[in-house]
């Protein structure tokens, strides 16, 4: 088994290598054959594969690139100075790409002073950017870029690559096991490869159940409901975690219904599609939940 971080070694190069999100390849294949490539905008959920395609881009063109990792650089000064610096040098491309991922945690000033610079090196620089909640982004720079999200792929096609990863690895394993991996970590693709590569014990995946659940609120919301603990520590659960979209966890709650609903499935899913309509106007959505988990526990005694 190689000691190399699985991560970085499965990465994909190319676009045939590149899991879902089939629309939006085809038009980055458009890009890359023409070799005319926009300002672009990728955003989406952490670990769904936004740097992954960023790089695939600069990858397969003929570019000079710098990548920038704005939630270590995100002040006006480390923005100006490292792409003044490498836009304006002398480079062996005629075309240069700056990659700046998680440009979400730009400050406002960062944001504009990277709005001026991609105005001034329009002519031969192309911009990247990548970033979790679009929302932060000044309409300056999204109007000057082809945004485009990112969604993660389907628990099947995670699962179909952990076990290529694990079998190009020589490493043997239950499909349980990869399928409460994917549970745990998904959507963040990322998370499952490394919860995977930590479990990894003399070329044998061995899942510690305990420690999956616990580094996993998901799961151990869905512990909870089956057993009907306590509200309080449902309440502190979702507290700890700062959750700030339901969305995933409404999702998931309909998925496993089967697993906690003891026979009342039917009277469970219209809970959960109630309070999902809800959470669109509401203005406070962890109340909106928490009385969602009120009823599933009234119900599920």
């Amino acid at each position: 088994m190689s000691h190399s971080l699985w991560v970085e070694k499965y990465r994909p190069t190319d676009l045939s290598t590149y899991v879902g999100n089939e629309h939006l390849k085809e038009k980055v294949k458009v890009y890359l054959e023409s070799e005319d490539v926009p300002h672009l905008l990728l955003f989406g959920k952490a670990g769904t594969g936004k740097t992954t395609l960023a790089k695939i881009v600069v990858n397969n063109i003929d570019c000079d690139y710098m990548y920038i990792n704005a939630s270590d650089e995100n002040k006006v000064d480390d923005v100006r100075n490292k792409i003044k610096t490498f836009a304006s040098s002398v480079g062996f491309k005629s075309l240069k790409v700056i990659i700046l991922d998680e440009c979400d945690y730009l400050t406002p000033n960062a944001q504009a002073a990277l709005r001026n610079l991609m105005e001034t090196f329009s002519k031969h620089c192309r911009f990247i950017l990548t970033c979790n909640y679009v929302e932060r982004i000044i309409d300056p720079i999204q109007s000057r870029c082809q945004s485009y999200k990112v969604v993660p792929p389907s628990k099947k096609e995670v699962a179909q690559q952990m076990v290529h990863i694990l079998t190009q690895e020589n490493c043997t394993f239950e499909l349980d096991d990869v399928a409460m991996i994917v549970n745990a970590g998904y959507p963040d693709i990322r998370r499952v490869i490394n919860s995977a590569q930590r479990q990894i014990v003399d070329n044998k995946l061995k899942i510690d159940t305990t420690s999956v659940i616990q580094n996993n609120y998901k799961l151990q919301l869905l512990e909870m409901l089956s057993s009907n603990a306590k509200l309080n520590d449902i309440r502190k659960l979702i507290a700890d975690n700062s959750i700030s979209d339901y969305s995933e966890i409404y999702r998931l709650l309909y998925d496993e219904v089967d697993n906690y609903g003891k026979g009342k499935q039917a009277e469970c899913i219209m809970n959960i599609a109630e309070a999902q309509f809800q959470d669109v106007n509401v203005v406070d959505k962890e109340i909106n939940f928490m009385s969602l988990i009120i009823r599933l526990l009234r119900l599920l005694k």
